[in-house]
């Protein structure tokens, strides 16, 4: 669990991830990416096998490129990791319905709640 947060840590990494994200499920060809994001091939290439070994990414060979995609799976396992591990090992304490609604935070412009 600690590669995928530190691979995801570097600011060029988040962002290639989150890109490949958009992207699914078709993926990007390595160059792509490095375009996309302004970034120099080899350095593209470094930041892209920290995330392959994270298991953040998988890639496959076609024709003269290599697409790389998310690998969606291995983050939900991640974060289902860390919510099991919630609340002193009782994810049935953490209201993460709560977390989540809309209704929970405060509106702009609306008076705070108490």
């Amino acid at each position: 669990m600690i590669d995928v947060f530190s691979a995801l840590s570097q600011s060029t990494r988040l962002e290639t991830f989150r890109l490949l994200v958009r992207h699914e499920p078709d993926g990007l060809p390595a160059g792509d990416i490095a375009r996309e994001l302004d970034v120099p091939h080899n350095t593209m290439s470094t930041h892209l096998g920290v995330l392959a070994r994270a298991g953040l990414v998988t890639s496959r060979r076609q024709s003269r490129s290599v697409i790389y995609r998310a690998c969606l799976e291995h983050l939900q396992g991640t974060l289902d990791a860390l919510l099991r591990d919630c609340c002193a090992g009782n994810p049935d304490a953490c209201d993460t319905s709560a977390a989540a609604s809309p209704t929970t935070r405060d509106e702009p412009g609306s008076p705070p709640s108490s």
